[in-house]
């Protein structure tokens, strides 16, 4: 199962770069959106094989619940991802805008808010792809890996939200340029 997490997570890269190829080295972009389009298909086989896993006896533990984890990532961060490493490819080898990511005051708060929104997304499905895992299980196998996966959650939605009102209540300055009078 573990070997399954990281085979996808290998994938999502590779097809990622691959796309990347299509799009800006062999200048063919329907090609390219072809390439990423299967990203999804690997969450798919990820949640189909976990599954079948469980189903077959398998004991739930923590590999099961690193799969919920990724594919929570994967629905809620997964396209961000893509956009973030298109932007800086277009950039470095396309000629494309230099990536924007607002560095100071309340527009830098709401980006983080919006990162902290994408990662409280992801927890909220990992948590309940691991809760439809423990039903699924029942009572009578041991499901406290896939409860501990759940406070693990928890603890991701709070660091987050920490770190987006760190920025809300203690925005970055736009450095002052003093100029040498000497």
């Amino acid at each position: 199962m573990a070997v399954l997490v990281v085979i996808c997570e290998v994938a999502f890269w590779v097809l990622l770069a691959a796309g990347l190829a299509l799009r800006y080295g062999a200048k063919m972009p329907r090609a390219s959106v072809a390439v990423l389009l299967c990203e999804p298909l690997l969450e798919v086989l990820l949640l189909v094989v976990t599954a079948i896993d469980l189903k077959n006896g398998a004991e739930p533990d923590w590999k099961h619940g690193l799969a919920a984890v990724y594919i929570g990532y994967s629905i809620a961060l997964g396209h961000y991802t893509v956009r973030w490493v298109d932007v800086r490819v277009a950039h470095r080898f396309a000629g494309g805008p230099p990536p924007s990511t607002p560095k100071y005051g309340v527009p830098r708060a709401i980006h983080e808010w919006k990162i902290a929104a994408r990662w409280v997304v992801a927890a909220l499905i990992a948590m309940g792809l691991l809760q439809a895992a423990i039903w699924y299980v029942g009572p009578d196998g041991s499901t406290a890996s896939l409860t501990q996966w759940q406070q693990r959650m928890l603890f991701l939605i709070g660091i987050n939200v920490v770190i987006a009102a760190s920025y809300t209540v203690f925005p970055k300055k736009v450095p002052t340029v003093t100029t040498y009078k000497g």
